[in-house]
C-alpha cells in the first residue's frame, strides 16, 4: 500500500520532473535556479505497472469526452437558429471551445498533464518530455472520447446533428484545400507554442505563479484561433476532435477534408520547430526559416 500511496501521490509519473503541464516550479523548494529536467526515456516500461498511468489515460478519456459533448453542443444550437441571434453566435462557439480548454486543463493538469489534444501530445513527445507509450496511450484515449463525446450529442439530437453537419471540421465554399491546410497548420502551431511557452520550466522555476496560470493563456489561444479560422474550416487544431466528429457523422466530405487538414503529418514541422529552435544556435534559426518558408511556397 505504500508504494500505491507514493505512486498516487506523485500524480501521472512517477517521474515528477518529467511532468509536461501542470507541475510545480522544477527548481524545488528555496533554490530558483533552472536545472534542465533529464529527457524521458523513449520507451518506460515502469509505466506499465503504475495505477497513475492509467489514471491519467482516464483523465483523458474524461477530459476530451466532455470537451466534444459540450463544444458539438454548441455548434448544435447554432446551427437551430436561423438568425444566429437568439443562440451564442460564432463568438460563443470561439468562448466554447476555449473555455472549455481552460476548464478541463484546470482539473486535468495535476493527473494527467491536461494535453487534450493529440497534437499537444505529440509535440511534447518530440520534446521528450514524455515518453512513447505515455504518448501513444494519451492519444489513443483522447480519440476514444472525442469520438463518445460526439456520439452522445448525436444520440441526443441525431435530426438535428445529421442535418448540421455533425460539427465536423470541412472547407467552407470559396476556400480551396491548401487554404484549409494553412489555417490548420498555422492554428495547430499557436495552440502548441502557447503550450510550451505557458509551461516552460525555466519560467515555473523564477516565477511560480506561472504554473497556475498556465491554462487560462492555453485556453485562450483555442480562443481566438477559432474566431479566426471558423469561417474557413470549422476549426480543428485537434485530431482527436476532428476524427471524433468525423467518424460519427460519417459523411464523404467531411472525411475527405479531414484527411487533407487534421493528420498530425502537417503539424510536424511545427512541432518539431517548437521545441527545438528554443535550442538552437542563430546560423540553425535561419536553416529553420527557410524550411519554413519553402514549406509554405509548397502548400500554396
Amino acid at each position: 500500500m505504500e508504494g500505491k500511496e507514493e505512486d498516487v501521490r506523485l500524480g501521472a509519473n512517477r517521474y515528477s520532473e518529467r511532468q509536461p503541464i501542470g507541475t510545480a516550479a522544477q527548481g524545488g523548494g528555496d533554490d530558483k535556479d533552472y536545472k534542465e529536467p533529464p529527457p524521458a526515456p523513449l520507451f518506460e516500461p515502469g509505466e506499465l505497472k503504475s495505477w497513475s498511468f492509467y489514471r491519467a489515460g482516464i483523465a483523458e478519456f474524461i477530459a476530451t469526452f466532455l470537451f466534444l459533448y459540450v463544444t458539438v453542443l454548441t455548434v448544435m444550437g447554432v446551427s437551430k437558429s436561423p438568425s444566429k441571434c437568439a443562440t451564442v453566435g460564432i463568438q460563443g462557439i470561439a468562448w466554447s471551445f476555449g473555455g472549455m480548454i481552460f476548464a478541463l486543463v484546470y482539473c486535468t493538469a495535476g493527473i494527467s498533464g491536461g494535453h487534450i489534444n493529440p497534437a499537444v501530445t505529440f509535440g511534447l513527445f518530440l520534446a521528450r518530455k514524455l515518453s512513447l507509450t505515455r504518448a501513444i496511450f494519451y492519444i489513443i484515449m483522447q480519440c476514444l472520447g472525442a469520438i463518445c463525446g460526439a456520439g452522445v450529442v448525436k444520440g441526443f439530437q441525431q435530426g438535428l446533428y445529421m442535418g448540421n453537419g455533425g460539427g465536423a471540421n470541412v472547407v467552407a465554399s470559396g476556400y480551396t484545400k491548401g487554404d484549409g491546410l494553412g489555417a490548420e497548420i498555422i492554428g495547430t502551431f499557436v495552440l502548441v507554442y502557447t503550450v510550451f511557452s505557458a509551461t516552460d520550466a525555466k519560467r515555473n522555476a523564477r516565477d511560480s505563479h506561472v504554473p497556475i496560470l498556465a491554462p487560462l493563456p492555453i485556453g485562450f489561444a483555442v480562443f481566438l484561433v477559432h474566431l479566426a479560422t471558423i469561417p474557413i474550416t470549422g476549426t480543428g487544431i485537434n485530431p482527436a476532435r476532428s476524427l471524433g466528429a468525423a467518424i460519427i457523422y460519417n459523411r464523404d466530405h467531411a472525411w475527405n477534408d479531414h484527411v487533407s487538414e487534421t493528420p498530425l503529418s502537417p503539424t510536424c514541422p511545427f512541432q518539431q520547430i517548437v521545441p527545438l529552435t528554443m535550442k538552437l544556435p542563430p546560423d540553425e534559426h535561419i536553416k529553420c526559416n527557410r524550411h519554413f518558408h519553402a514549406m509554405v511556397g509548397h502548400i500554396s
